[in-house]
C-alpha cells in the first residue's frame, strides 16, 4: 500500500495550518514548518511498526531554506517512488479577504516586515504560483467556514476508501457570491419567493412550510425530476472518472428559503441513488472565516 504524503502550502492567514490540524484529526502525523533539506528523509522514514505513515507536511514562506524549485525537485523525486503517493494542498484566500484577517487579528504578515501587508501579500504571491499551478488541490477560503474547510480536507485527503465518490450539497446566496469549490452550480431564483409571504419571511427552508410554499409552485416538481434525472448520470460518471470528492451548489437570492429547501430535497434524491453525501447551508448565519490565520 501507498503511503500517502499531503505537502499542505499556500497564502500565509489562507488557512495552512487550521488545514493541518484537520489532516491531523484524520490519523497524518503533521509536521509543521520542517527545514527543506529534511524532507525526503521524513517521508521514507516508517513508523515504529515499520509501517507507513501518512504524513502531512506543512511548508509556506517561513519555512527555513524555502523556495519553489527544491520543493517541486524534492516533489519529482519522491513521485518515482512507488512505495509513495504525493499530494500538493495549497489553500488561497482573495487579498482584500487575507488583508481583512491580519487588520482584524493585528498580525504581520511573513513577508511585509516594516511595509505595509498588501506588499506581503502580492510578493508571496508571485513566489508561490507555480506550487499553486502544480496543487491537485486549492481550497479557496474567501468565504469558507471550518466546517466547509473541513468537509473539503475530509473528502479530498481522507483515509477511509477513497475509491468512494463524496457528495457535499451546500445551499448560498447570490449575494456573497458563487461558492469557489463549487462543481456543479444550480439556480432556484426562478421559484416563487417566500421572502415576499410576511409570515414566512422570517423562517428558513428547512421549516415545513417554506417547503410546502415552494413545493406548490407549478415547476417545482419539473425541476426537481429533471435534477434527478441529471445527477443519475452525472454522478455515477464523475466516480468512474475516480473523482473523490464532489460539491453541488444550490443558490438563490439570499441563501435562506429556495436554495435551503431545494438542497435539502437534493440530498435526498442523492442518497436514494446510494451515494454518501452531507449538507451545508453556506449563508444561513455562516461564519465570516476570520479564524483561518
Amino acid at each position: 500500500m501507498e503511503q500517502p504524503v499531503v505537502l499542505v502550502t499556500g497564502m500565509s492567514g489562507a488557512g495552512r495550518s487550521t488545514a493541518l490540524k484537520i489532516l491531523e484529526d484524520l490519523g497524518y502525523e503533521a509536521v509543521d514548518n520542517l527545514p527543506l533539506s529534511l524532507l525526503a528523509g521524513l517521508m521514507r522514514q516508517g513508523g515504529p511498526d515499520g509501517t507507513a505513515r501518512p504524513l502531512a507536511i506543512g511548508v509556506d514562506t517561513r519555512t527555513r531554506d524555502f523556495a519553489v524549485d527544491p520543493v517541486l525537485d524534492a516533489l519529482d523525486t519522491l513521485g518515482k517512488d512507488e512505495g509513495i503517493q504525493t499530494r500538493i494542498l495549497f489553500l488561497d484566500c482573495d487579498d482584500d479577504v487575507l488583508l481583512r484577517r491580519y487588520t482584524e487579528t493585528r498580525r504581520r504578515h511573513p513577508l511585509a516586515e516594516d511595509r505595509p501587508v498588501p506588499d506581503g501579500i502580492r510578493l508571496e504571491r508571485r513566489l508561490l504560483s507555480r506550487l499553486r499551478d502544480r496543487a491537485d488541490a486549492v481550497i479557496d477560503t474567501s468565504g469558507t467556514t471550518l466546517w466547509d474547510l473541513k468537509e473539503q480536507v475530509t473528502g479530498r485527503f481522507g483515509l477511509g476508501d477513497r475509491t468512494e465518490l463524496s457528495v457535499s450539497v451546500t445551499s448560498f446566496s447570490y449575494r456573497q457570491g458563487l461558492p469557489r469549490e463549487a462543481d456543479l452550480v444550480f439556480d432556484v431564483r426562478f421559484l416563487n419567493n417566500p421572502h415576499y409571504d410576511a409570515r414566512l419571511r422570517p423562517m428558513s427552508g428547512e421549516d415545513a412550510e417554506v417547503g410546502a410554499f415552494i413545493a406548490e409552485d407549478p415547476d417545482f416538481r419539473g425541476f426537481l425530476d429533471h435534477l434527478e434525472s441529471i445527477l443519475g448520470i452525472l454522478v455515477p460518471r464523475y466516480a468512474k472518472e475516480g473523482k473523490s470528492y464532489l460539491t453541488i451548489a444550490v443558490g438563490c437570492t439570499g441563501g435562506r428559503h429556495r436554495s435551503v429547501y431545494v438542497a435539502r430535497r437534493l440530498v435526498e434524491l442523492i442518497e436514494n441513488q446510494g451515494h454518501r453525501v452531507t449538507l451545508h447551508h453556506r449563508d444561513l448565519g455562516a461564519d465570516s472565516g476570520r479564524d483561518m490565520l
